[in-house]
């Protein structure tokens, strides 16, 4: 019994453990340890090259010792401005898979720790992908404490990486195209390529070297070119972008770079911090990172000056399209769509109604601060000073010269601008009961909709499978259009993996059922 009872232990200890190293309440202590006392001199030099050569080192994670792991810096304005200041407390890259093939818990091998640069909060990154990962496909972060050759350097942002694992993890297979759109600010493109604006998708010509300088292809070389056929076909202007990019996808991140106002992303003026991926069987699709300057921690949206507190907080939800930017084409050209756009609003409208119009984010960004306020007012590198991290849950907090506008500041006035925006109040149509019922190859899905003019099922046979539009219509899915009667429908093909979410179309405003659509479709009935 006694040994029973061990074994038990040990397996459950084991497994949460193993499941934990992401888990937003569990603070993970990693240690590294350099055989060379000028390691931070060396690992410098390396990053102020834009060399990514990686330096050998041994770490333990939570008690476990990895060998010979390979670190590097990481970041831009993070480590730079932190660098210059003269603090140790510098972003790191750590890859384990280095010189041997190695596995954190047999799972990651990568480790992400970002310095919490700008955020007196430390809020700001855990609570934003948090949110993400309700409507997008987005990592997992806690906080790391972190030792260097047993001196505490102070607590870390601990961020999931997307890698292989990532996308086995989400999409079934590592395989398939994945970029970085993030410029390489030291690398220049070639005078014979059309001038872009940073990793926005404009098109610049068929020459994959001219995209060198603003994406990075994270897969085979032969990604290159169905990559820029879909920037070819977003800068056409076509309605067939659609069989190019997962635009539901797009849409939301779009709807939540903006609630959010997260600006150092694709909206803002530097048009970067985010990947676009295609698997197998899918089209390309947006997965955000980098989430340490959002609620506002960043001011520019590309359109002139930076924002001042109420222009952060009234963020116009068309910005870029109001003034069709040409520099824009990811959002400008999707949103000329009436449908895409009122489906982009009824995303807004989603985010902010499940997230800050009901207070739940201040719930949430207390409890955070709870769990890591001991551990910030011991961390002996922190950029800002205690009493900033306490005042910039509600206030605007000076972070080493820069104001940064406090999370409740911003988003209590974002939410009346919003919550009051005549785009987000245009009525749109009633779903009632939904359902979908399985008769030989086909199934036929229905809604019962009130004050729709349109209405689309949209449909996947797998979870790797992209969705494909179905219209429906005002007859139960009959082909006698007399038996119109508020139920609408149309018939699938049958798949036991199949999944569907609906969509319902008045002149001026969508409605979605279910409210997160392609991230939660129903599953079709067996």
């Amino acid at each position: 019994m006694r040994i029973y009872t061990f074994l038990l232990l040990f397996f459950c200890s084991t497994f949460v453990n193993a499941q934990g190293f992401y888990k937003w309440d569990k603070i993970q202590e990693i240690k590294i340890y350099f055989e060379r006392d000028n390691w931070a001199e060396i690992l410098t030099k390396l990053k102020s090259a834009n060399n990514k050569k990686r330096m050998s080192a041994r770490m333990v994670v939570n008690g476990k010792t990895y060998e010979e792991v390979g670190v590097r810096f990481k970041g831009n304005s993070s480590f730079k401005n932190v660098k210059k200041g003269g603090s140790k407390k510098l972003p790191f890259n750590i890859e384990l898979n280095y010189k041997s093939d190695q596995r954190l818990d047999d799972k990651w091998e990568t480790v992400k720790l970002s310095n919490v640069f700008r955020d007196p909060s430390f809020v700001r990154e855990i609570l934003t992908y948090e949110i993400a990962r309700k409507y997008l496909y987005a990592p997992k972060c806690n906080f790391a404490k972190l030792y260097i050759n047993d001196q505490y350097i102070g607590l870390y942002n601990n961020t999931e990486s997307i890698d292989e694992r990532f996308l086995k993890k989400h999409f079934g297979s590592k395989k398939g195209i994945l970029v970085k759109c993030d410029p390489e600010w030291g690398l220049k493109t070639p005078p014979s390529c059309k001038k872009g604006d940073k990793s926005s998708m404009m098109y610049l010509g068929d020459n994959p070297h001219c995209y060198y300088s603003n994406y990075e292809m994270k897969s085979s070389d032969e990604g290159w070119k169905p990559f820029i056929k879909m920037i070819e076909v977003l800068n056409e202007k076509d309605n067939a972008i659609a069989n190019h990019l997962d635009i539901d996808q797009t849409l939301w991140m779009h709807a939540f770079n903006n609630v959010l106002v997260n600006l150092d992303s694709y909206t803002g003026r530097l048009s970067h911090n985010y990947y676009m991926y295609k698997g197998e069987e899918g089209k390309f699709m947006p997965l955000v990172w980098d989430m340490n300057l959002s609620f506002g921690a960043f001011k520019f949206d590309g359109n002139g000056k930076p924002l001042d507190n109420r222009g952060l907080q009234r963020l116009s939800p068309m910005v870029h399209f109001k003034n069709k930017n040409p520099k824009r084409p990811l959002l400008v050209n999707l949103l000329q769509n009436s449908l895409w756009r009122k489906i982009y609003m009824a995303h807004l409208k989603t985010i902010l109604e499940e997230n800050f119009s009901n207070g739940e984010y201040k719930e949430r960004a207390k409890a955070i601060q709870s769990l890591i306020r001991t551990e910030v007012q011991n961390d002996p590198n922190k950029l800002y000073s205690f009493e900033a991290f306490t005042a910039n849950l509600d206030a605007t907090t000076d972070a080493g010269g820069t104001p940064i506008i406090g999370l409740t500041e911003l988003m209590e006035g974002r939410v009346a601008y919003l919550s009051a925006h005549p785009l987000l109040n245009n009525e749109a149509p009633t779903i009632g009961k939904v359902e979908d019922l399985h008769f030989g190859e086909d199934s036929a899905i229905q809604a019962h909709l009130e004050g729709a003019t349109k209405a689309y099922a949209y449909y996947r046979t797998s979870k790797q499978a992209p969705f494909k539009r179905f219209k429906m219509k005002d007859d139960g899915g009959s082909n006698d259009e007399s038996l119109e009667d508020g139920i609408w429908g149309c018939t699938v093909p049958f798949s036991e993996k199949g999944s569907y979410y609906i969509v319902a179309e008045s002149e001026k405003a969508v409605s979605c059922f279910p409210t997160r659509t392609s991230r939660k479709p129903i599953k079709l009935s067996q």
